[in-house]
């Protein structure tokens, strides 16, 4: 499965502070932004991303990941000159996916809870068509709402209606099969000009192949979009962390964990930040995790 992870737009909401840089790259906490929706395809096994973003932040994602080698990862870039919609990634990064499955993240999004990575990978394992997930919000009003029957199948999907007809939002989180490039090929912006993602996930309803995948109570999920959320989502994870005393999103752990990298590459990518405390957490789980101490934690809560 190839990963993508969508970088772009001009994060009109969080202006004044994106007029210096993309807002993927703001801090979320200890760590930028874009951490989070990498983090989340690392945990399901994907290896093999694409980063999505405008021309003139290129080069800063370039930076900071590189090609992705020193993490295991393969990481490319593709640039999307200007905001046209989610589904507009199919098209920007149709030589990428190369008719494999895809796996679709908004750089925006945070996601965390008990047993998160397992359902992620059991479902890239599993899915066939499409599968969107589904979480409970107070205010559905604010994004795509999916509507499903008393079985729990889905029966419609809606972009930011006035009158939702449930209150199960869906995250910016899709898998999709070799069909979408395609279905994204004949897509025609909506009213307000995008290439919508809502249209994308009815085409795979219509044919019966969208499957909708409950994240459940213990699921935190985060729109990182206003200065609001970006504050709240800080917020979570500095709480979490130290009360945990483990760090979320922490990639190069992840990495380790997963088997992308050793111990000893783990404990080099720490100590190449060995000032901070993050450099100094990485350097500890590395160690921890030679001693024979895996950290177990992290397939469940990170």
């Amino acid at each position: 499965m190839k990963g993508i992870i969508l970088a772009g737009g001009n994060g009109t909401r969080l202006q004044p502070l994106t007029f210096v840089g993309s807002k993927q790259l703001a801090p979320v906490y200890d760590k930028p932004m874009i951490y989070y929706p990498l983090s989340m395809l690392m945990l399901a096994g994907v290896r093999d991303i694409l980063i999505i973003t405008r021309p003139t932040e290129l080069a800063l994602f370039q930076t900071l990941f590189g090609d992705g080698r020193h993490l295991g990862l393969c990481i490319d870039y593709a640039e999307q000159d200007e905001p046209r919609g989610i589904a507009d990634a199919f098209r920007v990064g149709a030589d990428h996916i190369r008719g494999e499955q895809c796996a679709l993240m908004l750089g925006d999004n945070l996601f965390h809870g008990a047993n998160l990575p397992s359902l992620l990978r059991r479902t890239a394992l599993k899915m066939s068509g499409c599968v969107l997930f589904g979480h409970e919000v107070a205010d559905p009003q604010r994004f795509g709402v999916a509507e499903v029957d008393a079985r729990g199948r889905l029966v419609s999907i809606e972009e930011k209606p006035s009158c939702p007809r449930s209150n199960l939002a869906i995250p910016g989180m899709y898998f999709f099969d070799t069909q979408v490039t395609d279905i994204t090929k004949n897509l025609v912006p909506s009213a307000r000009g995008e290439l919508e993602i809502t249209d994308v996930l009815r085409s795979y309803l219509d044919q019966g192949t969208a499957e909708l995948v409950w994240l459940g109570r213990g699921v935190t999920w985060l729109d990182t979009g206003t200065h609001e959320t970006l504050l709240e989502a800080s917020t979570f994870v500095r709480e979490v962390q130290r009360r945990q005393g483990t760090r979320l999103a922490c990639i190069e752990e992840i990495a380790m964990y997963m088997g992308y990298i050793t111990p000893d590459d783990c404990h080099t990518l720490g100590a190449e930040m060995s000032g901070s405390p993050y450099g100094q957490y990485v350097m500890d789980r590395a160690r921890s995790f030679s001693r024979g101490m895996p950290p177990t934690a992290l397939s469940e809560d990170l």
